[in-house]
């Protein structure tokens, strides 16, 4: 009997079925996705995001994955396993999408997983793959140099309206107007991208300000939370268990790092790469451009936030000579560098409460996360660190009891802070 390989087994997204397959994919970046997908769906592609977040999506994960696979994983796997048997799709005409950075973990091995996955179970749904690194050649989204500029767009889009958003929203004086206002920005950016002005930058950044800006806010001041971490369980709501609902819940600001800094991360390894290792030159010298042209809007939204009042993103190049006080930019596994140089930028921009979010059992997130919390430590002793580990056997009670800890020390010291302020007033 002729074997039959496991690559001959895959079925195939093809052209034909752009038409009449549904594609989901798991929602990592609630902002995000929810904007970049409008840019596949005017190019013909009917997707759609998953936002479910029931403990039955990590059960489902764990009859698919061992459960010494990484936490994301689970997720991933069991949110896509979960909607397939929900009744609700023609599972004949449905495909998945996951994204894939190429690292050196989870980013490259998740699409044989979930294939195997779905053998199990449904073997007829076929794995796209959205990633710019050379995997899963002939079974991705068609992207070219129009669309990849308009994912750039819309990243910086997303990343605006999510900082502004979490700005606002703990210090609003009518309940629920930065709801409206966010949900009225995210169909605005949808509409600019499906348009002629996708790339008018200044214009559309300087509009989402402008609504954000009209929002009444009280003047009074909150314990204010980073959040770093491995990228999915930093983002997904799913994985780090409502973590900004929580801390809004408990009357804080949350701060989350833009997803652009994750991808001009990307982009810096490889430049690195052929720096350190004589490996893929050409590429690096694309990468660079790229990298430059990135980096020139960055700093645009910077001066556009900051004429406008509100805290800016990151500059990367801040965060690069920040990575390089407490470790090498050659540790790129996991988030490598990504980790603590976010949380030196967050405390120097500050933010001194920070929550290192990161799947249990990730070693590396694990080492440059924890590991290098001593050395941030080290540079100011008054940086707030609580790494919070997410698996299939955490319980909710554990992770907020662990938060609330670091949040009974981030009231104590801002409570000081605003009495030594004021004894300075009346002096």
């Amino acid at each position: 009997m002729e074997k039959v390989s496991y690559k001959q087994a895959v079925p195939v997204f093809t052209e034909a079925m752009k038409s009449t397959h549904k594609i989901l994919i798991p929602n990592m970046l609630p902002y995000h996705f929810e904007i970049l997908c409008e840019i596949f769906r005017q190019k013909g592609y009917d997707i759609e995001v998953l936002t479910t977040e029931d403990r039955a999506i990590i059960d489902e994960g764990l009859k698919h994955v061992h459960n010494d696979t990484c936490y994301p994983a689970l997720c991933v796997i069991g949110q896509f396993i979960d909607a397939l048997k929900s009744g609700k799709y023609d599972v004949d005409k449905t495909a998945v999408l996951i994204t894939q950075s190429g690292g050196g973990c989870r980013a490259s091995n998740y699409v044989p997983l979930l294939r195997r996955a779905l053998a199990a179970e449904f073997p007829q749904v076929p794995v796209l793959s959205l990633n710019f690194s050379g995997l899963e050649k002939g079974n991705g989204l068609e992207v070219g140099l129009k669309t990849l500029l308009k994912l750039a767009y819309g990243i910086f889009y997303a990343d605006a309206v999510m900082s502004l958003y979490n700005q606002c929203k703990p210090y609003e004086k009518t309940v629920g107007q930065t709801d409206q206002v966010r949900d009225e920005c995210i169909e605005y950016v949808k509409k600019a991208l499906c348009g002629k002005k996708s790339g008018k930058y200044k214009q559309i950044v300087g509009k989402l300000l402008s609504e954000f800006s009209k929002i009444e806010r009280k003047d009074e001041k909150k314990v204010k939370v980073g959040i770093v971490g491995e990228i999915y369980v930093k983002y997904s709501p799913l994985a780090n268990s409502g973590l900004e609902k929580f801390l809004y819940a408990e009357n804080c600001e949350p701060v989350v790092p833009a997803l652009m800094d994750f991808v001009m991360y990307c982009m810096v390894n490889n430049i690195n790469d052929a720096k350190l290792y004589n490996r893929k030159k050409g590429a690096a010298f694309a990468y660079k451009l790229v990298y430059k042209y990135l980096l020139k809007i960055q700093r645009t939204v910077i001066r556009l936030f900051k004429d406008a009042g509100f805290e800016p993103p990151h500059d990367f190049e801040h965060l690069r000579s920040a990575a390089d006080k407490v470790i090498h930019q050659g540790v790129k596994m996991g988030e490598g560098w990504l980790i603590p140089a976010e949380m030196l930028a967050l405390y120097e921009s500050g933010t001194e409460n920070i929550v290192c979010a990161q799947p249990f059992g990730c070693l590396p997130n694990h080492i440059v996360g924890k590991g290098a919390a001593r050395a941030v430590k080290a540079l100011y002793e008054n940086v707030n660190i609580v790494p919070i580990d997410y698996d299939p056997s955490a319980t909710k009670v554990n992770q907020e009891n662990r938060l609330k800890l670091m949040l009974a020390t981030a009231r104590e010291r801002l409570e000081a802070q605003t009495e030594q302020e004021e004894i300075a007033i009346t002096e």
